[in-house]
């Protein structure tokens, strides 16, 4: 054997099926896995990132004309202009939907075009996996996000100037890993590309759209407010406008609980179904 002849090359012992060889992080293949990803979508940029910044910015024109910029919006004790009540709502929905449509892709692609192995057989863990994909999507979501900012900032009539930093970068997180890990459920559920777009159209888009963004839920009926209580990304949208306005329609410190609670559920869901194979291993 050559680890017994005199000046041959050591060999390297392999280890038994089932005994891991990397038995700590695998930093470099997560970091190859993030790359890939990340670079997947800024190969076409003006379509992921440009494209969605313009589109909701433009959502942003339509209602300050529509309602007029310095109409008066009642939020929680105070009122604020509606341009500057409508602008930190939209950023974050940029954000949400784009880290969602990010997430949604990778994996049912891969599904489709029979390349999921490229994900599955390198040594990786789940963990590993399931962090890579998500790190992407908020990634994305974060380009969108400060791309919508800057051009906000230059935008007359809105102010976009933050009260508290650490309040809009930790619910801008929330949203974005909670659209991310529900990306990711998607992607392992649907088996076409119709599949991930009607969770958009009937799961993603009226969330987003009836969570306050464009009006204050103090204006509704009891029943209603009750409804967009029950509504996640209601507590998204209210915590990252509070990060810039200093007040907002639910407490925050509760609204950042909740989330971190729904993320760490939906997490331990993402990581339980990319665990057990289901739909993309059989």
């Amino acid at each position: 054997m050559l680890d017994q002849i005199p000046g041959a090359s050591p060999v390297h012992k392999i280890s038994p099926p089932g005994v891991p060889v990397i038995k700590q992080v695998n930093w470099g293949g997560l970091r190859t896995l993030y790359v890939k990803e990340v670079r997947r979508f800024f190969k076409v940029q003006l379509q992921t990132v440009w494209a969605p910044a313009v589109t909701t910015l433009l959502y942003l024109v339509i209602f300050t004309v529509a309602l007029g910029a310095r109409a008066a919006v009642p939020v929680g004790t105070t009122t604020v202009a509606f341009a500057d009540f409508v602008a930190p709502g939209l950023i974050v929905m940029g954000m949400m939907t784009n880290a969602f449509a990010n997430s949604s892709f990778s994996l049912l692609v891969g599904k489709m075009q029979g390349t999921i192995v490229d994900y599955l057989m390198p040594p990786l863990s789940t963990a590993e996996l399931l962090a890579g994909l998500v790190a992407a999507a908020v990634t994305r979501a974060f380009l969108v996000g400060a791309a919508l900012w800057v051009a906000m900032l230059l935008w007359p009539g809105v102010h976009v100037g933050m009260a508290n930093p650490l309040v809009v970068l930790w619910f801008g997180l929330m949203g974005a890993l909670l659209l991310s890990f529900l990306g990711v459920l998607t992607s392992i559920w649907a088996d076409k590309f119709d599949h991930a777009a009607a969770v958009t159209n009937f799961v993603v888009q009226p969330l987003a759209l009836l969570s306050g963004t464009f009006y204050s839920i103090s204006k509704l009926k009891p029943a209603f407010q009750a409804v967009s209580h029950a509504n996640p990304i209601f507590y998204v949208i209210s915590g990252f406008r509070a990060g810039f306005l200093g007040v907002a329609d639910s407490p925050v410190a509760f609204g950042a609980v909740v989330l971190l609670v729904i993320n760490a559920v939906l997490g331990t869901l993402c990581y339980v179904l990319l665990r057990s194979g289901w739909k993309i291993k059989n």
